[in-house]
């Protein structure tokens, strides 16, 4: 079982409440406002702010795969 691109139509980020993009490679959602990676675990998202991975501004501005 894979992760559900579905769902991007309703998660949001826990902490802004913005939009999330799901990068396929690293199995994470992102959020780019608060450069914040949610980890995708089990093909489960883990949308605590707590156990999130801030990014640098070079990884925000990696190839994220949009939404299919």
């Amino acid at each position: 079982m894979a992760f559900d691109v579905k769902l991007m139509e309703i998660l949001a980020c826990p902490v802004c409440k913005g939009k999330l993009e799901y990068d396929k490679e690293q199995q994470e959602l992102i959020c780019k406002f608060d450069k914040l990676a949610y980890a995708i675990e089990q093909d489960i998202p883990v949308l605590l702010e707590s156990e999130a991975r801030r990014i640098s501004l070079d990884d925000s501005t990696s190839p994220l795969e949009a939404t299919e």
